[in-house]
């Protein structure tokens, strides 16, 4: 297992849903941005599959660590597998980035046919499950996103105190786990993420698909990277761009967003219709998984402070294992509906309530929606208003310190 597993960060967010599984006949797929701690997730679990099973045979192979090198294709993974298989035990199989194995569905699907096998892989793409290995596979898989660390994580992971000055820093250099591991200094700080972007922009999104205009996709990045949380299209994006003299076709935009999506740099929030329960086909708006590399794009700016609280919540509410959309009732917005095991939860995001009409906006737009599910608004300013009118609020370093 190496000696990076001995004190691993026991993420009890993700065990808990992954535990269920263990031991059982189906494929654990984990997958996310780099760097956000897939692998720390699988040593947790070697960890903990360790405590269960005291015979238990665990075979790991990292993709990212040059003493696998040799195992390139799927043939040379059922080698390898079998190499390191033990009659009478249990084998549990962990594959770190396996999409650097070619054809590894081939070699997955052969190990799910032997009962004496549990199969984990990480992956840094969503389409991680290509139609070959879905087929092949036929349901008989489970996926689980691994996101940074959560505020709360955050503070635990770094062993911090839940205040302005630690909230702050979170919102500047996001929650990627190494960030432990270095100087507490934004020159380094920022060096560190942008190397991380730079990693994913070539690994994930310009070589997995084939991207040549390398200098409209940065352009597109740092374009939804100052303009988090707004409304667009493709047809908005291309517009726009055509005004900053590049002419970009809106089948490239929609192309080129997807890719970055697909690497879990941002996330493609729908617009939902509360009152005729469906979606928009136009329009969505775009977060980022890690507010670090977002800032280190283009900059922690004070204009930008709205934008990124916003991008923290809804960042809280995916690591909380919500569906997130964003709601519409008539002309009103609602920034959240957030839903989990048939429950709702609808979220305001606002920096304050000092004036009149923020509070009949954020309070005003939740009042409007006819049902009982909870409702919050969520503020970067500590008041003595708890709830008005059966909608709560709350300060946002408590409301990410929640698990909803």
């Amino acid at each position: 297992m190496g000696e990076a597993t001995k004190n691993p960060f026991h993420r009890a967010i993700y065990f808990n849903r992954i535990a269920p599984f263990i031991g059982k006949q189906i494929i654990k797929i984990l997958v996310g941005q780099r760097r956000v701690g897939k692998s720390f997730a699988l040593y947790d679990l070697m960890l903990q599959i360790k405590k269960l099973d005291k015979n238990a045979n665990i075979i790991y192979i990292d993709k990212e660590n040059i003493d696998f090198d040799a195992i390139t294709n799927y043939k040379e993974l059922n080698d390898y597998v079998a190499s390191q298989s033990k009659t009478g035990k249990k084998n549990y199989i962990f594959i770190d980035e396996v999409q650097m194995i070619k054809e590894f569905h081939v070699a997955v699907a052969s190990f799910l046919l032997n009962p004496n096998n549990d199969i984990y892989i990480t992956g840094s793409n969503s389409d991680l499950l290509s139609s070959d290995l879905a087929n092949e596979l036929g349901g008989r898989y489970v996926e689980f996103v691994i996101h940074g660390l959560s505020y709360n994580e955050f503070l635990q992971f770094n062993e911090l105190e839940n205040n302005t000055e630690n909230l702050e820093r979170y919102m500047r250099y996001g929650g990627l786990p190494y960030l432990l591991h270095l100087p507490y200094d934004e020159t380094i700080i920022m060096e560190y993420l942008k190397s991380i972007y730079l990693s994913i922009v070539l690994k994930d999104i310009i070589q997995k698909n084939n991207i040549r205009n390398t200098v409209f996709l940065e352009q597109l990045i740092k374009f939804l990277a100052f303009n988090i949380g707004k409304l667009f299209s493709a047809r908005n994006i291309s517009d726009y761009l055509k005004h900053q003299q590049i002419k970009i076709g809106v089948q490239q935009v929609i192309e080129y967003a997807n890719a970055i999506s697909k690497a879990f740099v941002i996330y493609d929030v729908p617009r939902y219709d509360i009152v005729g329960k469906k979606i928009f086909e136009v329009g969505e708006k775009y977060y980022f998984e890690d507010m670090g590399i977002r800032n280190s794009l283009v900059g922690y700016r004070i204009q930008d402070r709205s934008q990124v609280i916003e991008n923290v919540v809804y960042h809280h509410l995916l690591t909380c294992n919500y569906d997130v959309k964003v709601g519409y009732i008539g002309p009103k917005e609602i920034d959240f509906i957030a839903t989990k095991n048939n429950e709702k939860r609808y979220i305001q995001v606002a920096l304050e309530l000092s004036r009149q009409d923020t509070i009949e906006r954020e309070f005003g737009n939740l009042m409007s929606i006819n049902d009982h599910y909870p409702k919050f608004v969520v503020t970067a300013e500590k008041i003595n208003i708890s709830s008005f009118e059966g909608i709560q609020h709350i300060y946002i370093g408590d409301f990410l310190t929640t698990e909803f």
